[in-house]
C-alpha cells in the first residue's frame, strides 16, 4: 500500500514536471513566434482606439513626428525629476509626464543594486508608465511627446522623507488641449496616488492610465530558476484572483466591470492599480528583444495594462513593489491572494510566518528552512513511527499474505471464489492486529505540507537572493553545481533501500527503482531552497527509520513451511 502511494506521489511530480516542460514552455515559445516583429504604428498602440489581439503589438514601431500647437503652459526643454522616498527612487521625464525608472531600495537585483521595476531598456516610443489614453488619437499623440511643466521647477528633485508630497505636471496649448497629472507619494511604502484629467476643445475626456510593457525584473536570464513565473495579467474581484497568461490576452484583452484591483505581476513583483470605481481594464503584450549585453536569442515577453474608472481618474492608487505577504497585507488584505501559493495556501501562509519567525533568530533562510523542516518532522514523528511499525508488521506477515495470494492467483478477478481471498486476507490482518491502511495515513498527511512548502519556497520573495552556505548564493535559484539535487537523489535511494519490501508487480518495482533518478533530474532546475528542504527531510526520515528499527527490534519473519520441516528433521 505504501509503495503504491509513493508511486502516486512520483507520478504526480512527473505530471507536474511534464506539464511545465512540454506544455507551458512550448506554448510560450509559440506565442513568441507568432508575435509580429513590427506593426503599423496606428493599428495597435494603447494611445489609439485599437482593441483585441491587435494590441499585442502596441506601438511596435516609432510613430511619425508629432507637430504640436503653440504651447501655453509647458516647459522649454526635456528634463528629469527624481522623487526620493525611504522605500524607493522614482524618475519622471517631463516629456509626456511619464515614468522612466522605479527602483526599490530594499530589494536588490542580481548585481546587488536596487531592483528596477521599469523596463528601462525599451525604446522611448514604447508605452511608458503613466501615459494617458483618451478617445482622441491626435490628443494621444500630443500627450505622449508634450513637454509638461513640473511643480518641482528647476530643482528636478522631490524629497519625500518627512511627509507626503505631490508632484504635478501640467500642459496646455493653443489647440485647446490641456492635461494635468498629479502623483502623491508617502515617505514609506510602494504606493503612488495618481490623478489625471484631460480636456480638448473645452470638452472633458475621461482618460485611461497606462502602465508600460512589463516589469523591469523580467530581463532574459535575470531570474535563476526554470520555474520562474513569466509576466501575466491579474484581476482581483473581491476575494477571487483571475490570472491571465500572455496567450489569453489575445482572446480577452479587455475586462469590463467593477474590480477591486488590476495589474501585471511576475514571480516576485507586481504593478497593480486599486481604484474604487474601475470599470475597464485593458491589456496588451509585446515580444521584446534582449537588452544590450544579454544573449540575443533570449527575448522577454512583457505585458502592459491600462485602467479607466467610471467618470474620472481622480484618485487611483498604484502599488508597484514586491509581492511580500506582510507588505501586501498592510496595503489591502485582499492583495495577499496575488501570491500564488496554490490550493494549499492555508498551510503555506502559516509556514511562511514560521519561516520568517525562525529567520529572525538565525538570520539565514537556509538554516531557517532546515530548522522548520526539523520542527515539522518532529510534530509528525508519532504518526510516522506508527506508520513504520505498521509497515514492519505488514512485512512480517508477507509470507502468509503471499501464500494466500498464490492459492488464488489462477482465478479471474470476476470469479466469485476470488472473494474468499479477500476474506482470508482480512482474517489474517485481524488475527495479527495489522491495519493495512494505517501505514498510508501519515504519508497522506505529509503530502499537503510538502506541496505547501513547494509553493512557499517557489513564490516567497523573502528567499529571493538569500544565500545559504558556500556555493549556494541564492535559495530561489537552482544549484548551479547540482550538488544538492544529487545529494537529494542519493538520500531518496538510501531511504528506498531501507523501506520494508512488500509484494509488488515487476512494473511497480521498476518504477520504484527509477524514482530517485527521475526526482534528481526534476530537481536539477528547481529552487535550491526546495532541494535543501527535500534532502534534509529525507535525512530525517532515514534517521527516524533507524530509530524505529532500534526500538522495534529485529524482524520476526516466520520461516517458510519447507524450511521449518527441514529444521525439525
Amino acid at each position: 500500500m505504501e509503495k503504491r502511494l509513493l508511486v502516486a506521489i512520483f507520478l504526480s511530480f512527473l505530471v507536474l514536471y511534464a506539464y511545465q516542460v512540454l506544455v507551458q514552455k512550448p506554448a510560450l515559445e509559440k506565442s513568441r513566434r507568432e508575435a509580429p516583429a513590427a506593426a503599423a504604428p496606428n493599428t495597435a498602440a494603447p494611445g489609439g482606439t485599437g482593441s483585441g489581439a491587435a494590441q499585442t503589438t502596441a506601438a511596435a514601431t516609432p510613430a511619425a513626428p508629432v507637430v504640436l500647437a503653440a504651447p501655453l503652459v509647458a516647459d522649454q526643454e526635456e528634463r528629469e525629476i527624481v522623487v526620493e522616498t525611504r522605500a524607493l527612487r522614482a524618475v519622471f521625464t517631463n516629456r509626456g509626464a511619464r515614468l522612466k525608472s522605479w527602483q526599490l531600495k530594499r530589494y536588490l537585483d542580481l548585481q546587488k543594486k536596487p531592483q528596477e521595476l521599469v523596463a528601462t531598456y525599451l525604446p522611448d516610443y514604447r508605452t511608458r508608465p503613466f501615459e494617458l489614453k483618451v478617445d482622441d488619437p491626435s490628443a494621444n499623440a500630443a500627450l505622449k511627446v508634450a513637454l509638461f511643466k513640473a511643480s518641482a521647477g528647476d530643482q528636478g528633485r522631490v524629497d519625500v522623507s518627512g511627509r507626503a508630497e505631490t508632484l504635478t505636471f501640467e500642459y496646455k496649448d493653443a489647440s485647446g488641449l490641456s492635461a494635468r497629472k498629479a502623483f502623491t507619494f508617502e515617505p514609506d511604502g510602494f504606493i503612488v496616488r495618481v490623478a489625471a484629467d484631460v480636456e480638448t476643445g473645452g470638452k472633458t475626456l475621461n482618460p485611461t492610465v497606462l502602465w508600460g510593457l512589463g516589469l523591469g525584473d523580467q530581463i532574459p536570464g535575470a531570474e535563476g530558476s526554470a520555474y520562474t513565473q513569466k509576466p501575466q495579467g491579474i484581476i482581483v474581484r473581491g476575494d477571487q484572483v483571475q490570472r491571465l497568461a500572455p496567450g489569453d490576452l489575445d482572446s480577452q484583452p479587455v475586462q469590463e466591470g467593477v474590480v477591486s484591483a488590476a495589474g501585471v505581476d511576475t514571480q516576485y513583483f507586481i504593478a497593480i492599480a486599486m481604484p474604487i470605481r474601475m470599470l475597464r481594464t485593458e491589456y496588451w503584450r509585446g515580444d521584446m528583444p534582449a537588452p544590450a549585453g544579454a544573449d540575443p536569442k533570449n527575448r522577454a515577453q512583457l505585458v502592459g495594462f491600462g485602467v479607466r474608472q467610471a467618470q474620472s481618474m481622480a484618485d487611483v492608487k498604484f502599488f508597484v513593489g514586491p509581492k511580500d505577504f506582510d507588505v501586501l497585507q498592510a496595503v489591502d488584505g485582499r492583495l495577499v491572494r496575488v501570491i500564488n501559493f496554490g490550493i494549499f495556501d492555508f498551510l503555506a501562509v502559516p509556514l511562511l510566518r514560521a519561516l520568517k519567525w525562525i529567520h529572525g533568530y538565525v538570520s539565514n533562510y537556509g538554516w531557517a528552512i532546515i530548522i522548520l523542516t526539523f520542527i515539522i518532522n518532529a510534530v509528525m514523528f508519532p504518526l510516522r513511527h506508527k506508520s513504520m511499525v505498521s509497515m514492519r508488521k505488514m512485512q512480517e506477515i508477507q509470507p502468509q499474505v503471499k501464500a494466500i495470494q498464490d492459492r488464488y492467483k489462477d482465478l479471474k478477478a470476476t470469479d466469485p471464489a476470488k472473494q474468499k481471498m479477500n476474506s482470508e486476507m482480512m482474517a489474517l490482518y485481524k488475527e495479527k492486529g495489522v491495519n493495512p491502511v494505517s501505514g498510508c495515513i501519515p504519508m497522506l498527511l505529509t503530502m499537503p505540507v510538502l506541496f505547501a512548502f513547494y509553493s512557499l519556497l517557489s513564490q516567497a520573495i523573502e528567499i529571493r537572493g538569500e544565500p545559504f552556505i558556500w556555493w549556494i548564493t541564492d535559495l530561489s535559484a537552482y544549484d548551479r553545481y547540482y550538488v544538492t539535487p544529487i545529494l537529494m537523489g542519493a538520500s531518496q535511494f538510501w531511504q528506498q533501500k531501507m523501506s520494508p519490501p512488500t509484494s509488488m508487480d515487476p512494473v511497480q518495482q521498476k518504477m520504484m527503482l527509477m524514482m530517485p533518478l527521475v526526482f534528481t533530474f526534476m530537481f536539477l532546475w528547481m529552487p535550491s531552497g526546495l532541494t535543501v528542504y527535500w534532502f534534509f527531510s529525507n535525512m530525517l526520515a532515514i534517521g527516524q527509520q533507524y530509530l524505529t528499527n532500534h526500538l522495534v527490534g529485529p524482524l520476526n519473519m516466520p520461516r517458510p513451511p519447507a524450511e521449518r520441516k527441514l529444521k525439525t528433521t
